[in-house]
């Protein structure tokens, strides 16, 4: 049940009428209780007792279960055949070009299988399916001593080319999902590994290169793993030039929406690059080429990047004094039904730093109290980078509202659960601020003498401003606000860019 459950929650409601239709044309006989049995579902009922017993009026497991199964394999087969009308249409028609070809090649009749190898040569070439293209290769030199018109050596070249090709593109998924593992291991299960070290023996040891005959599929892989090692350095200065020059090679090829999917991403991965960087108006450049590029082939890659393109595109306009703009932008999304749990949790965290920034304390208090789950299930969900910011996000806050058994029981359950984790990844600067935090909250008259800002300017270790990571800068603005006595949205973009 959990598995049919998951894939309706998946359907928008475009898809759910679909999905009825297909049924409908499916079903032989009117008494099938397929149909009644997906509109339960859609309609959150969950209860397999209480479905049974709607169905049939009685508890019969054995055809309710029968049932089950079958709604479960008709999902499948409407996703599959959905996905054939849509991004896999240009592979299904090259296949369907070499098995007709390869019919002829068995009747003999070699000038018409050879021209339908060719056309799907060029498709196959055009989208860069290296394996389909593979395939074709075997075929044409397979039968090429039966046809002399054809130029076995030139083949045989065109083969060991493609093939190399294949193989950086393995290499490059090997490398990726490598990394990505050990990605997950810091970020969502909070294990200390020297990252850094891992992502230049694994560069290695594949010997990894940027060429003008990259793939966007094999570009956006090499760029994810730039991004994994700015992610967790917070380094994203080292990135930016390589992200920028490296698209710039694949965007002059023609035909750049063969692989749009990977596209997308490259866009989002240069964005999110220069926002944290600090360079908005750039960033907000490549959020409208996104979204263009989001608009293709009938928006099929609107609803995966949705969210990721309206995070950063809120945060851009937050930190470049749009602030209402970006509140509006979020509130608006959030309010529709989403998929990507992470993103959709990315950005109810910035609202509640909008918030907050926006000294509108109640209003950030009614977004943190969605957050009703465990710590480890939102590590699990979001990554403790994210659980850290929230949880500092919330001690902020309940020194704001003066709450001070809530900010005590908290500080003492932060500090009992991450002290270990922080201070193996060097991240001191945080107790020094939760110190500073904490002193403040005891005697708020000590914040604005000298004697407090010498010890608050000499605690901390800064780098320098445009490589300071930009949301450990957001927490600062808080204190240094303190200190001030001045509006903290107008001291965090001061603060940003100095």
């Amino acid at each position: 049940m959990i598995a049919i459950k998951s894939i309706i929650d998946t359907f928008s409601s475009e898809d759910q009428q679909k999905f009825i239709a297909y049924l409908e044309q499916k079903n032989k006989r009117k008494d099938t209780k397929n149909i009644k049995l997906f509109k339960l579902l859609t309609k959150g009922e969950a209860d397999s007792k209480a479905i049974c017993n709607h169905l049939y009026n009685s508890n019969q497991n054995n055809a309710y279960h029968a049932l089950r199964k079958r709604l479960f394999q008709s999902l499948i087969d409407f996703t599959a055949n959905k996905n054939l009308e849509d991004e896999n249409s240009i592979d299904m028609q090259i296949i369907k070009y070499i098995l007709a070809s390869r019919t002829y090649l068995l009747q003999k009749n070699y000038e018409i299988a050879y021209k339908i190898l060719d056309k799907a040569e060029r498709l196959a070439d055009e989208h860069l399916l290296f394996p389909i293209l593979n395939e074709i290769y075997h075929t044409k030199i397979q039968y090429a001593a039966n046809y002399p018109k054809i130029d076995l050596e030139e083949l045989i070249i065109k083969q060991k080319e493609n093939q190399e090709k294949h193989q950086l593109e393995d290499q490059l998924n090997v490398v990726y999902a490598k990394l990505k593992s050990v990605l997950n291991a810091i970020s969502y299960e909070g294990k200390v590994i020297n990252f850094e070290q891992i992502l230049q023996d694994t560069l290695k040891d594949n010997n990894i290169k940027i060429s003008e005959s990259l793939s966007f599929k094999s570009l956006y892989q090499i760029l994810a793993i730039a991004n994994i090692s700015a992610l967790v350095t917070t380094q994203y200065f080292q990135i930016e030039d390589f992200v920028l020059k490296s698209y710039e090679i694949l965007k002059n090829k023609k035909d750049t929406d063969k692989q749009l999917y990977y596209q997308i991403h490259i866009v989002y991965i240069i964005a999110n690059t220069l926002f944290r960087n600090k360079k908005f108006d750039i960033s907000l450049r490549y959020i409208k080429e996104m979204e263009q590029l989001m608009l293709l082939k009938r928006r099929i890659y609107f609803k995966d990047f949705v969210l990721k393109k309206t995070l950063v595109e809120a945060l851009n306009l937050n930190f470049n004094n749009h602030q209402n703009e970006a509140i509006e932008l979020v509130e608006s999304t959030i309010k529709v039904k989403h998929n990507d749990l992470e993103s959709l949790l990315d950005l109810h965290l910035s609202l509640l730093m909008f918030y907050f920034q926006k000294e509108d304390f109640l209003k950030a208090k009614s977004i943190l109290s969605q957050f009703y789950h465990t710590d480890k299930w939102y590590i699990e969900k979001a990554g403790i980078d994210w659980v850290i910011k929230k949880n500092l996000a919330e001690l902020l806050l309940y020194i704001e509202l003066q709450e001070d058994d809530l900010f005590y029981s908290r500080l003492k359950s932060f500090k009992r659960r991450y002290t270990s984790y922080l201070k193996q990844i060097g991240q001191f600067r945080i107790f020094t601020f939760l110190n500073f935090a904490e002193l403040y909250y005891l005697k708020p008259e000590n914040i604005t003498s000298d004697d407090f800002k010498n010890r608050v300017e000499s605690a901390f270790e800064w780098t320098k401003v445009n490589e300071e990571d930009i949301f450990v800068m957001s927490f600062y603005a808080w204190l240094k606000n303190k200190m001030e006595g001045r509006n903290l949205y107008k001291t965090t973009l001061r603060l940003v860019k100095m």
